[in-house]
């Protein structure tokens, strides 16, 4: 549980990046098919639609992350990805840029924007869907930071479960930005580029103190403490 809503709180405040590099599509959502056709069924299908592509990508990278941990090696990996997590807030650097000098995520970006381009010119139901789908695998620093606490799960079911709650913390703002039609003013980008490195920072710590076997306490003990009973069974 604690785990789930680490990942919840990642995607709900980095949402405001989701917003900013997202936003262009998810305004127009309002404005696909008929002018008074309900907005909210195709909001909805778009969110579910980017859901399904983060837990998928949960899936892969949980089993990869299973894989590490069968090996021996997921105390190093945790630590690892961890410090290079912090490397990448200290020294602000760009994740998307970096990926997109590769050639071979250079062309799996171009064909995933190709398709989307495509779904966007649709004008139904089942296209806001797609449209969600392709978003899902748009390059994007904060969703590789989500994955880095997936792969650290160590289980395929941790991965999924990880990746649902970031997808789900970023859907409030993102159905206010279907909503409403507007994208991110420059005030809550400005706010948004001081937050980022702060929510690297502090999910960089949860794996480098999960790789360090610092024991975080459950949810019975969590409960115990709050209620002031005594701990035992």
């Amino acid at each position: 549980m604690i785990h789930f809503m680490a990942a919840f709180t990642v995607g709900l405040v980095g949402s405001l990046h989701c917003v900013g590099m997202c936003g262009p599509i998810a305004a127009t959502l309002n404005l696909s098919g008929e002018k008074n056709r309900n907005p909210v069924p195709g909001i909805l299908l778009y969110n579910l639609g980017r859901i399904i592509t983060y837990s998928l990508l949960g899936l892969f990278f949980g089993l990869l992350g299973a894989g590490f941990s069968l090996s021996g090696m997921q105390q190093f990996f945790s630590i690892s990805i961890g410090i290079l997590l912090l490397t990448v807030a200290l020294f602000s650097l760009n994740i998307e840029n970096i990926l997109l000098r590769w050639k071979w995520t250079n062309r799996f970006f171009f064909f995933v924007k190709t398709r989307l381009s495509i779904f966007l010119q649709k004008k139904s139901l089942e296209s806001l869907f797609f449209i969600g789908v392709m978003n899902g695998l748009l390059p994007c620093g904060l969703v590789y930071v989500a994955l880095a606490g997936a792969v650290t799960s160590g289980t395929i079911i941790g991965g999924i479960s990880w990746m649902f709650a970031f997808g789900l913390g970023t859907v409030p703002l993102m159905i206010i930005a279907g909503l409403s039609g507007s994208l991110v003013s420059l005030k809550m980008r400005n706010f948004f580029k001081k937050a980022y490195p702060v929510v690297l920072m502090l999910v960089a710590g949860l794996l480098i103190f999960r790789g360090l076997e610092i024991q975080i306490p459950n949810d019975w003990y969590l409960a115990q403490l709050l209620t002031g009973q005594p701990l035992c069974h």
